[in-house]
């Protein structure tokens, strides 16, 4: 069985690292593994990182993915980073306020606006 390589995008700059998911859906399990994988090789390959996950093409979701976002924050807080969403749908924002996601992750409406506040001064 070949393993499945994740659907995102990831972009290296000098103080953020940009990961923008490209499928629709993150609804499968196998998927959501491989997303795992990819990202926390990221988190593991520098060290402290600011890292931005953009949802602008994301309509859907599960709520392993969920879980997820909250094992890659103390990931990346753990080695002295900062994480932020954005892009994220009103339909799946209302997810993040009801089980009170908004008070842990720093969301912003785009990628400009996380970044302005991510990188150091």
């Amino acid at each position: 069985m070949t393993p499945v390589q994740p659907n995102i995008n990831v972009q290296y700059g000098e103080h953020i690292t940009v990961i923008t998911f490209k499928q629709q859906k993150i609804l499968d399990q196998t998927e959501i593994q491989a997303l795992r994988d990819s990202i926390f090789s990221v988190i593991e390959q520098a060290g402290p990182i600011n890292m931005i996950l953009n949802f602008s093409n994301v309509q859907f979701l599960s709520s392993s993915v969920l879980g997820l976002l909250i094992r890659i924050n103390k990931r990346i807080c753990e080695a002295g980073g900062r994480l932020a969403l954005c892009g994220i749908t009103p339909k799946i924002f209302e997810i993040f306020k009801i089980t009170r996601l908004t008070n842990i992750f720093d969301i912003y409406e785009n990628v400009e606006m996380a970044t302005r506040d991510l990188t150091p001064t």
